[in-house]
């Protein structure tokens, strides 16, 4: 039996506005990713990270070539996953926006930890990384970003962006 057999059929061709709705059924965690450098101080929000593999401990962060940020990111080779907590829905939007970078950062209270990126308070888990890799597809890059350091706050709820919108995560 073949493979075409079992799978149903698959769209080809598909647009741009197809597959962001079909993006839109995909629920992820959001995150704000933030680095500081020799290049300056950077950060935006997003969706696209996700685990690679745990020996050594490694994410993968994608960031559009044309971003505003994109220069200071891939100069500095290092960078902090804040994964945002339930109630910071106004830090995602002021990450994701035209802010200046300098009002971005001013919203909230930050530290370090190994690479002097900045950390965020309050974040359900942040990731402190080194770039170690980047690879191109379409209009975006893949960092390979192997993880340094981590906080992890029990404290919080998650939040997750899911239908073109923010949702709450109770723990169990």
């Amino acid at each position: 039996m073949s493979l075409d057999t079992l799978l149903p059929e698959i769209a080809t061709g598909v647009d741009k506005q197809e597959f962001r709705n079909a993006m839109a059924c995909l629920g992820a965690a959001v995150n704000i990713v933030t680095t500081d450098g020799p290049a300056g101080q950077a950060g935006f929000t997003a969706s696209a990270v996700c685990s690679v593999t745990d020996s050594p401990p490694t994410l993968l962060v994608c960031l559009n070539r044309s971003a505003s940020v994109y220069d200071v990111f891939s100069a500095n080779r290092q960078l902090c996953v804040n994964t945002l907590a339930a109630g910071q829905e106004s830090l995602s939007t002021l990450f994701g926006g035209k802010t200046p970078m300098a009002a971005r950062f001013q919203a909230a209270s930050w530290s370090t930890l190994t690479t002097g990126s900045p950390v965020l308070a309050g974040a359900m888990v942040s990731f402190d990384c080194r770039v170690k890799q980047i690879a191109s597809a379409g209009t975006h890059d893949v960092m390979i970003c192997e993880i340094e350091a981590l906080a992890c706050n029990d404290q919080t709820h998650g939040l997750i962006w899911f239908d073109r919108g923010y949702h709450h995560l109770r723990r169990l």
